[in-house]
């Protein structure tokens, strides 16, 4: 008997709906997710709730103008001022309770992805997915909230009413505010998606984000969930992998000492393990294929994360959870190779000269990478 297949709903968006998502309506990491899935790679199943919820939700309580009003009144100069606004919307978001009719929904989707997987009471991860989050001028990423290990329809309810919550909370407020950004338009989608049992996860680029060299696929992982790696809480191991060939050029041992097993929080490392790579070359090398095919499909570096699940069996246990576009090196600009209207001669001569620049100073461009690059702090 085939497992029941979600529908869409007026605010549910599941990732294998047909069709191509809309970021405005589902955020950067819906539609990275609803574009993985469709692709045919491996993502743990869920949906989107669209930002077309977050909408009625504030149009059920006309809360847009009280949200403006309170934050006009923020005095970027005085952190108390920045923390007693947040508090004072975060009460206003808490105060309004969900739509009805988004609520049903939720539960709806909630259940048949419970019977879609053929567990009652799903664990998953409620994931903040703002229609700004990814985009290239200013990247929210990281700055929202996920939360896992989220279990019945009540708690998943009320985690997708504490995104909504999330959207004014100090740091993001504060983010906001310092680069001119106005949270009136920020939209808060949502993604709900089975918790993945990590023996390990991390992040991977389609370039080395240290030097921008489009030429390697960098990963960074470590044991459990990748929450340490994102918060910075390890120094996650690092496989480097050649682009063209797909072999491991370089591996280097991180110092991963605590880890995170559930949303409980983290928890210690034995020694034994932290001397060990979290990834087989194996698995790196397969990692980096995957990241190689999202790269091929939107055109550009990508941000990917992953996780290899615990409970799949090896060859179906390697997991992409989020990809977006690169935004350090992506958008910087490069100097073409050949100029129009310039003779062979200048240009072969020009190339030497940069070269022999570089290598008086005794600075040396990575391949791949143009030698004005060099030494640049990119953060």
């Amino acid at each position: 008997m085939s497992a029941p297949v979600m529908t869409r709903g007026t605010f549910i968006l599941p990732f294998s709906d047909e069709g191509r998502p809309d970021a405005r309506e589902v955020g950067g990491k819906g539609k990275g997710l609803a574009e993985m899935t469709q692709a045919g790679l491996p993502v743990p199943p869920g949906f989107t709730v669209a930002a077309g919820a977050y909408r009625e939700f504030l149009a059920a309580g006309n809360l847009r103008e009280r949200l403006a009003a309170l934050v006009a009144e923020v005095d970027l100069r005085d952190a108390a001022s920045v923390e007693r606004v947040s508090g004072e919307l975060e009460d206003l978001l808490a105060a309004q309770p969900l739509p009805d009719r988004l609520s049903g929904e939720v539960a709806t989707a909630y259940s048949a992805l419970c019977d879609q997987v053929g567990v009652p009471d799903l664990a998953v991860a409620v994931r903040s997915s703002a229609t700004a989050e990814d985009s290239a001028a200013d990247s929210f990423a990281g700055e929202f909230e996920t939360w896992v290990d989220i279990t019945g329809v009540d708690d998943v309810l009320a985690h997708v009413h504490r995104c909504y919550t999330s959207v004014y909370a100090g740091r993001v407020l504060h983010y906001a505010l310092e680069r001119g950004i106005d949270l009136a338009g920020v939209e808060m989608a949502v993604v709900v998606q089975k918790v993945v049992r990590a023996r390990a996860a991390g992040v991977m680029f389609t370039l080395d984000p240290i030097t921008g060299d489009r030429s390697r696929i960098v990963l960074e992982s470590s044991w459990g969930l990748g929450l340490a790696v994102v918060g910075g809480e390890v120094t996650p191991d690092r496989f480097i992998v050649s682009k063209v060939g797909l072999s491991l050029q370089d591996k280097v041992l991180g110092t991963k000492h605590v880890e995170y097993r559930n949303g409980a929080g983290a928890v210690p490392v034995e020694e034994s393990r932290q001397q060990e790579f979290c990834l087989r070359d194996e698995e790196a090398l397969a990692l980096a294929a995957l990241a190689k095919t999202v790269e091929k499909a939107h055109h550009t570096p990508q941000d990917i994360e992953f996780a290899v699940d615990e409970d799949l069996p090896e060859g179906e246990n390697l997991l992409l959870l989020q990809c977006r576009p690169e935004t350090v090196w992506s958008g910087r600009q490069r100097a073409p190779k050949f100029e129009q209207g310039a003779g062979l001669m200048s240009w072969i001569t020009g190339s030497i000269s940069s070269v022999s620049a570089a290598r008086s100073t005794g600075s040396s461009a990575a391949p791949g990478q143009a030698p004005e690059e060099v030494g640049h702090d990119h953060g």
